[in-house]
């Protein structure tokens, strides 16, 4: 009886990650063809990955998902978070466990393949995530390559080179790259189902939003407590800002080095410190805040990304599950008297929230309206709304 002699086929790479230590892990590539240079996190969340490649904090980065089936629910046109999606703003590239599927949900659009070509987002599947976790656990964020040819041919040298020289987050003002060119108004409210998105159409208060990358879902929970909210570009001066004659100012979440984006934003925040509007900061914006008041921020060795961090709040003494996105943290130990740490991570001890003793005006390193993740911390918008109906004399909302 004949015998089958024929070799083994060998399936050749179609994309891979090059590490700036010189470690190569080999995939199958898909999105967009091409390469990006960025820093290699873990994101622990099991939904919402949409949101999260497209969160603007994500930029410069890229994404490794611990969860294995990441495409399964397809793409669709409302769960972007950038307030610009022809910019692509978000992370430059993704690494996954398994192959996408084809999408299995009612509100698919597109597959999660096209729609990464569309954006121009390099990924790799194929991978074995917990092994890649656990490196980044052990030795910390990494700066990497990412690259995808459907023919495999790599110049493997080149690639090394160009991770190795990349200078990292450190010192990289990234929200000056993706915050919006020109101010503008939001209207639009949360989703509710089978509804969509409403509007705002009858608001009570004015809130100016100052967009270091602002998420989407932040917007809509400002405006659904009942602001007008004007979005505004992220080196707008305090003379313009006060000149809006808000009720309120909100500092958004964004990506890259606190500090390098504090050059320019924490004289604008001294400024409004110098008046008694309620101020509100989430992420990089609570960042900003603490810079502002004479704190500092540092780089962290691995980040918090996911939507499972537990996180106490002083102020309630209530413990909440939350959404993170950070590589950079502040410095509790330089935070100078009158200012006081109201929330802190469970995980890690790292600081998470501050507010200046008796004035309208506090922030919180994590992410409270989610997208994706948990709710718990959504009363932290009704505090913001009601420190300013507060002002204007108004009872609060329950």
């Amino acid at each position: 009886m004949a015998t089958n002699t024929a070799p083994w086929a060998t399936e050749v790479p179609t994309a891979i990650l090059v590490l700036a230590d010189g470690t190569v892990i080999e995939g199958r590539g898909l999105g967009a063809t091409g390469s990006a240079v960025g820093e290699v996190c873990f994101n622990t969340a099991l939904t919402g990955y949409q949101e999260i490649l497209t969160d603007p904090s994500y930029a410069g980065q890229i994404i490794t998902f611990t969860f294995p089936h990441i495409g399964n629910i397809g793409t669709n046109d409302e769960d972007s978070e950038d307030l610009n999606p022809a910019a692509r703003n978000g992370a430059v590239g993704v690494v996954l466990k398994a192959d996408v599927t084809n999408p299995s949900n009612y509100r698919a659009a597109g597959d999660l393949d096209q729609w990464l070509k569309r954006r121009g987002v390099v990924a790799i599947s194929g991978i074995d995530t917990r092994a890649l976790t656990a490196l980044i656990r052990q030795k910390g964020a990494a700066n990497a390559v990412i690259a995808h040819a459907s023919d495999g041919k790599f110049d493997l040298e080149d690639l090394k080179a160009r991770a190795a020289a990349w200078s990292g987050l450190v010192g990289l003002d990234l929200a000056g790259e993706v915050t919006s060119g020109q101010s503008s108004v939001w209207k639009e409210t949360p989703w509710v189902w089978n509804e969509g998105y409403g509007e705002q159409d009858a608001p009570s208060m004015h809130v100016v939003a100052v967009d270091y990358g602002v998420k989407r879902s932040i917007l809509r929970l400002i405006a659904g407590l009942g602001a007008k909210v004007t979005v505004v570009p992220a080196s707008t001066s305090a003379e313009d800002i006060l000149a809006m004659k808000p009720d309120g100012v909100f500092l958004s979440n964004g990506p890259g080095d606190p500090a390098a984006t504090g050059e320019y934003a924490v004289p604008v925040i001294q400024d409004l410190l110098k008046t008694d509007l309620p101020i509100f900061g989430i992420c990089l914006g609570h960042q900003m805040l603490a810079l502002a008041v004479g704190g500092k921020t540092e780089k962290m060795h691995q980040g918090h990304h996911g939507a499972n961090h537990p996180v106490k709040d002083h102020t309630t003494g209530k413990v909440e599950i939350v959404s993170m996105n950070h590589g950079f943290a502040v410095d509790s130990k330089s935070l100078p008297e009158g200012v006081e740490e109201t929330h802190i991570s469970l995980f890690d001890g790292s600081n998470c929230g501050i507010a200046i003793t008796g004035r309208p005006v506090f922030s919180v390193q994590h992410h409270p309206e989610a997208s994706p993740g948990p709710q718990d911390s959504h009363y932290l918008f009704r505090r913001f709304a009601n420190l300013i109906r507060a002002r204007k004399g108004e009872p609060a909302l329950a």
